[in-house]
């Protein structure tokens, strides 16, 4: 909620010591070749997500898998 248009921004999704998390993304996420991508699930993994809002209901992502 609260999206302005031309806000950007990295998520970094760690997992814990046990791993196994799962993410989803709602309809407003746009990755590249249309599928949200699966991140990394071993314990401690961290992965990357850039995002620039297109427009109101869109968000542009980059993924970066495994960043270290």
């Amino acid at each position: 909620t609260n999206i302005g248009v031309g806000q950007t921004g990295s998520f970094f999704l760690v997992q814990d010591g046990t791993g196994s998390r799962t993410l989803s993304f709602g309809t407003y996420y746009d990755f590249a070749g249309g599928t949200a991508p699966t991140i990394s699930t071993t314990a401690a993994a961290v992965d990357r997500i850039d995002y620039i809002v297109r427009t109101a209901t869109s968000i542009h992502c980059v993924f970066t898998a495994d960043y270290s």
